[in-house]
């Protein structure tokens, strides 16, 4: 698909999954509703209000990373700061906009919604949503932390707490982003010259596939491992404004963090790592599958498609977690998905990491047509 085909749908995702977020910080003041406790539990209320502040203009009613209320800073009522929090949202909206136009471009342009190529460009574009929403909170982070009035006190922690509370509405929004996006870009493909698979010789697939799982194992194994995540989280010390990077080191490094069996029944404990053995399967697999997918094969792809491949092998992780979760009876049921897109900052790092190992080793393994050669039946 060029690029005067793919500008149309890119845009109207971008538009839509601005709006959608929008539309969520805008009901956060309904929960504020007296009557709000008995349609929904006090517990679920306030796991509500946590997904949807860091999308709410209301600075009045915003809540700091932790989740307590800070008067006399920007998010507690003090009218200085104000401005300052307005602006940080204005930049989030912005950043949502343009980050999700820029991937969903490269990934419509490269993976086109044709010739069996449909439901890869909508797991890719559902994927997408999660990251466009981490990036544009990254971006308008100095801002908010800025607009609390208390910028300079332990501003890395405050940074990651920030980072980490874009929350479980992305992904929702960016599924329906996703299913509008993919049906306007194949009004948007009619007429255009039909793109075919390509074919992709198996073992070069499979190993680079392989490597890049190799690359995602290495956040989720090692370094999410208890003692190693600890070591990464501790191990800086001194004074200064840049004495503490291990709580941001870990949002950007660790994809999940678990400890052996013995804190834990080993039966519970093997369920648990089925959920990490889901998601190197679902990277896999995805790998496996996405040089076939693309157009043509160019780093800048590839590392895109990694990163939405270990996003959605994240949310199947995520997904099992709820399944096996017991905790719905004691904090409500909206509890249960209140994990639901985090590490999307772990996984943008090993996803582009992922994706250009793969790409390299395609390239050394001898793929190196770089434009579709045959067709491969759908």
């Amino acid at each position: 698909m060029t690029y005067r085909r793919a500008v149309i749908p890119a845009l109207v995702g971008g538009l839509l999954i601005t709006l959608l977020l929008w539309w969520a910080g805008a009901s956060a003041q309904a929960l504020q509703l007296r009557g709000s406790t008995s349609v929904f539990d006090v517990d679920s209320v306030n796991e509500l209000r946590r997904w949807l502040m860091p999308w709410s203009y209301d600075s009045s009613a915003a809540l700091p990373s932790d989740g307590s209320l800070d008067a006399g800073t920007g998010t507690g009522g003090d009218t200085r700061y104000a401005s300052l929090y307005s602006t940080a949202m204005q930049i989030r909206f912005v950043a949502v906009f343009a980050f999700f136009l820029a991937g969903a471009l490269l990934l419509l342009r490269r993976i086109p919604p044709t010739r069996g190529r449909t439901p890869g460009t909508l797991l890719a574009l559902w994927a997408w949503g999660p990251v466009s929403a981490t990036l544009a909170v990254t971006v308008s982070a100095p801002w908010l932390i800025a607009s609390r009035g208390r910028g300079s006190y332990r501003v890395l922690p405050q940074l990651a707490g920030v980072i980490a509370s874009s929350g479980p509405v992305p992904v929702f929004a960016g599924l329906f982003t996703a299913l509008l996006t993919v049906l306007v870009a194949r009004v948007s493909a009619k007429g255009a010259e039909p793109l075919p698979r390509r074919d992709v010789p198996a073992r070069a697939a499979r190993l680079a596939a392989s490597v890049g799982t190799a690359v995602v194992a290495l956040s989720l194994v090692i370094l999410s491992y208890q003692s190693v995540a600890a070591w990464i989280q501790t191990s800086f010390s001194g004074a200064g404004l840049l004495s503490e990077p291990g709580d941001l080191l870990r949002q950007w490094l660790l994809l999940g963090a678990w400890a052996g069996p013995s804190t834990a029944p080993l039966g519970h404990w093997l369920l648990y790592r089925a959920a990490d053995g889901l998601l190197l399967a679902v990277v896999w697999w995805s790998l496996r599958l996405l040089p076939g997918l693309l157009t043509r094969t160019t780093a800048p792809a590839m590392a895109v498609g990694a990163v939405c491949a270990t996003v959605l092998g994240l949310l199947a992780s995520q997904v099992l977690h709820m399944a096996i979760d017991d905790t719905a009876s004691v904090w409500g049921p909206v509890h249960v998905f209140s994990a639901l897109g985090g590490g999307v900052p772990a996984a943008l790092t090993f996803g582009v990491t992922a994706g250009l190992a793969a790409f390299a080793t395609l390239r050394l393994a001898g793929d190196r047509d770089p434009l579709p050669s045959s067709v491969v039946p759908a």
